[in-house]
Order: structure tokens, then C-alpha cells, then sequence
């Protein structure tokens, strides 16, 4: 061998290391202002990924059989939406055009559990789902004869039956609805929801009870507080009191669902008993949406009983809406009467007016809270859009923050009001939702982090251009401006375009007792 192939060859093996560390990526996002919430890294990084999971996060150059480019892009955790009752392949796939790569359906949940999780995994999912336990069907099961096996539509089909939403259970009732709920935590469910709201004339030693099953369970509770109302007795503040006394007598992590909605034009009040109970060392979560309406079955408890107009604000007909039409006072009637499932959005703020503006602002900034979209299923006249169906259709119906949330949060608050920093944001978005949950569901301590070892959920968006396109009277219009959206290490978004071609969303689950 000549001296000079020697030499060759010698440095040839020097290299050969760091050149196969340098190809052995699969993908490489390459130049992005990546954010970590929970390390506090907001630095132009590049980012290695291996199969699902984040192996690498450096200033160094790196290489990769796939290659993002990113500059100018922030690269940030995939979102963590808490509450996203449209629980479809095409409600995933609207969310993951919203920057969402875990969508769970906490507030309601879902009963029986392993239905769920059976139906999700069989027809397959964009993004990754999972359910706390339903204690409003296990009311409904305890309540009411004769139910269909199929559990996901006992709650709308049962709206018109007074009894599960207006009586305390008597002793036999209540033992069956505990059996209910903790078969559903045995089964992997992530806590319990409680629609309060929908059954306000539930035992309030029930709702103890449960809550006290779950904690001993070690699982959260994510709660619609009982009453819609600015009016004593019954009132919004009072619903928030029960909520604080009973996760301080259980010691249960209780996460109050939609505090903007609830609190009504009372969250200066409800806010600084919320953050008193948490610095004493009550275990409180909360979460908002950046909307001024909300959205529920037109014929809900929310909406009965004397006065109860006044109680949320001296709303009318024309607060409702269906299909981005307001509708008359006769139609309310007829829908309250006969349709009373029919899903409509209730306009409570008006935001336009500063004062309801900031009302809503107190609650979507509320110290350590997080964003959370409330999503609903998309419909077509009044039916279920297919599972499957893409794009979404133009005549598809549903609030609007089934679509924009997550963009909406990012184009108003920081972008255009400059109330909250890029970096405080996604950890609302994403490192927040985690942190709420990584104690009870282990799954999402690898969640909402930008670090080795992370799940490689990943959404890369231009901060100058991400926005939420949907509106109330056009709704079905997906946001804009997330180049690559990764669920599991998978391309889900690529270029701004959605891959229907694959559906690398994961169970989000607890181990399973049998």
C-alpha cells in the first residue's frame, strides 16, 4: 500500500464515525427557532429524529435521509387540546391543520371506555385521542332503561329525559353510577368528566363521592361546573366554590373546563378565588378558548328554569345560532320543544364591546391556565360529516373553534395584541396541557417538549402568517400556516398540505386492569 493510500484510508476510518452519525437521522429539521417550554430553550436549533422520537436537539450540523428546512419558522411541541369532543378521522385531521397532534376528550369522556378506544383504533386516527370516564352516561345508564349498546350518542339522545339531569341517584343509583366510573378508570380511561352543567340536580354528595373515588384512583377530575348564572342563588361563582371545596376536601386534581364560558362576566371575582385555592395548595387546573360564544345542545339544562335568560346575561333568540343563521324566538321554542339535541352556538360576549373583551382576556390569560378548543364534531345538515370524508365539505357546520383555536390564540394574543411572548404561548399550547397531565396518564411526560428522548410530535409554523380562517357563518375553512405538522416522527403535514395517505395517531391510554 502506497503512503498516500494509506493516508487515505486513515482518514477515511477518522470520518467514518461522524459521517455515519450524520446520515444515521430520518428526519432533520434544520434552522428553526425551536421552543422547549419546560427547559426554557427558545434558540435557532436543528433537531434530530429517529423512528417517534426526538434523539437529538443541537446547534451542531446535522444530516438525515429527510430534511426540513425551518428557517424562519418557529419548531415547536405539537399542541395538547384537553377538551375535543369531535372524536373522527376528519375532525383530527382539521385540528392537525391547527397545529394539534393530541386531541383527548376530557370533559365529556367517553362510557363504556373500551368502546371508544376500540371504535378509534379501528377506523384509524390522524392525531393522537383518548378519554377520561363518562360519569354523565353512567348517570344516564343508572337513570334510564332500555339504552342502546352503543354508548356514544346516550347523552344527545337523552336530553328530553329530566330525570338523570334534575334528581339526586338514591343509594342503589349511586352504587351502580360508582361501578360505572371506576370500570371506566380500570379500562384505561384518563379520570372522569363531569357535565355538572347538564345534570345540575346531581347529588352534591355524588359528586363528592366520585371525586374522592378518582382521587383515591390517583386521576383527575375535568369538570363543567353546575350552574350558568351571574344570579344568586345557583350562580356561576357558586358552581366554581364547589368545584375549589371539593378538590380541597378529596386532595383530587380538579381541571375546570372553559373558564371564559362559565364565568360569564364574573371571572374577577371567580379568577381571584381560583388562584387563592391553588397558592394554598389546592390541586386546580384550568383552560379557556379565545371565543366569546360557546356551543351545546340547544334543549341543555343551561337553558331552563325560570329566569334563566337573565341568569346568563338577558340573552334572547337572537344569541343563538344554527348552521351561521341566528335564530327567531318561535325557532328556539320548536327546537328547545321537539329537537332538543340539535347542537347550536350560544353567543354569551360580545366581543366587539372592550369591556366583555377583557372579560374574556382575564380568562384565556389566566395565570398557568391553558388553551383548549371545546371542539365539536362536524356536521351536514344535521348529520355527522363520514369519518373518512376530505376535505372537509363547504356546507360542514360547527363552532368555529372546532377548526381555528389553537391559530386563533397565536394570531391575536401574540401577534396582533402582543399580550403574551411566543415562548409563554406554546407552553399554553402544548408543555402546559402535559404538565396537567403527566402525573396521572405517564404517556405525556414525553409530551409538549422539544428535548431527546421526546415523543416526536412536532408542529413547524410561520409566526407572521399562522391564522384561523374559520368563522361562525363560514366555518368549515381549515387555519393556515403550519408547513409540517408530525405526529410519531410521521409527516402528517407536509408543506402545508395534509397527507390523507397515512394515520399515525396513538392511543393516548392508561395501563388496563382486567
Amino acid at each position: 500500500m502506497s503512503y498516500l493510500t494509506k493516508q487515505v484510508w486513515i482518514a477515511a476510518l477518522t470520518l467514518w464515525p461522524l459521517m455515519s452519525m450524520a446520515s444515521s437521522y430520518d428526519i432533520a429539521v434544520i434552522g428553526g427557532r425551536v421552543i422547549d417550554p419546560e427547559s426554557g430553550l427558545d434558540g435557532v436549533r436543528n433537531v434530530a429524529i429517529n423512528a417517534d422520537k426526538i434523539v437529538l436537539v443541537t446547534e451542531q450540523a446535522i444530516t438525515a435521509d429527510k430534511v426540513i428546512d425551518a428557517k424562519g419558522m418557529v419548531v415547536s411541541p405539537g399542541f395538547i387540546d384537553m377538551h375535543a369532543h369531535g372524536q373522527s378521522l376528519v375532525a383530527g385531521r382539521v385540528q392537525a391543520l391547527d397545529g394539534v397532534t393530541t386531541a383527548l376528550e376530557l370533559e365529556s369522556g367517553a362510557l363504556p371506555v373500551d368502546q371508544f378506544y376500540h371504535r378509534a383504533a379501528t377506523e384509524g386516527r390522524a392525531i393522537n385521542y383518548g378519554a377520561s370516564v363518562n360519569w354523565a352516561n353512567a348517570r344516564i345508564a343508572a337513570f334510564v332503561k332500555d339504552l342502546p349498546e352503543d354508548g356514544t350518542q346516550w347523552f344527545e339522545q337523552n336530553m328530553d329525559k329530566l330525570d338523570w339531569q334534575q334528581q339526586p341517584a338514591s343509594s342503589a343509583q349511586l352504587k351502580q353510577i360508582l361501578a360505572a366510573v371506576q370500570q371506566g378508570l380500570d379500562q384505561g380511561g384518563l379520570g372522569v368528566g363531569f357535565l355538572l352543567g347538564y345534570a345540575p340536580g346531581s347529588g352534591y354528595k355524588e359528586y363528592y363521592q366520585v371525586s374522592k373515588l378518582a382521587a383515591d384512583a390517583g386521576m383527575p377530575t375535568y369538570t363543567h361546573a353546575r350552574f350558568l348564572s351571574m344570579l344568586e342563588p345557583g350562580s356561576s361563582f357558586e358552581a366554581m366554590s364547589e368545584i375549589v371545596g371539593v378538590a380541597a376536601s378529596t386532595g383530587v386534581h380538579a381541571h375546570i373546563v372553559h373558564l371564559n364560558s362559565i364565568s360569564l362576566r364574573d371571572i374577577a371575582l371567580i379568577g381571584p378565588m381560583i388562584k387563592q385555592a391553588q397558592q394554598r395548595g389546592v390541586d386546580i387546573s384550568t383552560e379557556a378558548y379565545p371565543y366569546g360564544a360557546g356551543s351545546t345542545s340547544v334543549g341543555s339544562a343551561l337553558f331552563r328554569g325560570p329566569n334563566w335568560r337573565e341568569k346568563v346575561g338577558g340573552i334572547s333568540a337572537h344569541n343563538f345560532d344554527l348552521n351561521g343563521k341566528r335564530l327567531s324566538e318561535d325557532e328556539l321554542t320548536h327546537l328547545q320543544k321537539d329537537e332538543p339535541g340539535t347542537e347550536v352556538v350560544i353567543h354569551l360576549l360580545d366581543t366587539s364591546n372592550p369591556e366583555d373583551q377583557h372579560y374574556l382576556d382575564d380568562a384565556v390569560l389566566f395565570d398557568d391556565g391553558v388553551i383548549a378548543s371545546d371542539g365539536m364534531p362536524w356536521l351536514v345538515d344535521g348529520h355527522p360529516v363520514a369519518s373518512g370524508e376530505w376535505p372537509l365539505p363547504v356546507k360542514a357546520w360547527s363552532h368555529p373553534r372546532s377548526a381555528g383555536t389553537f391559530s386563533r390564540f397565536l394570531r391575536i394574543y401574540v401577534r396582533e395584541r402582543k399580550l403574551i411572548s411566543m415562548s409563554q404561548a406554546i407552553a399554553r399550547l402544548s408543555y402546559g396541557p402535559a404538565r396537567i397531565l403527566q402525573d396521572s396518564i405517564p404517556q405525556m411526560r414525553n409530551k409538549g417538549r422539544i428535548q431527546p428522548g421526546a415523543d416526536a410530535d412536532i408542529v413547524i409554523f410561520d409566526p407572521a402568517t399562522v391564522a384561523d380562517n374559520a368563522t361562525f357563518a363560514k366555518p368549515a375553512q381549515t387555519s393556515t400556516g403550519y408547513q409540517y405538522v408530525l405526529v410519531s416522527g410521521v409527516m402528517l403535514v407536509k408543506s402545508g398540505e395534509l397527507d390523507t395517505s397515512v394515520m399515525p395517531g396513538k392511543a393516548i391510554r392508561n395501563p388496563v386492569k382486567h
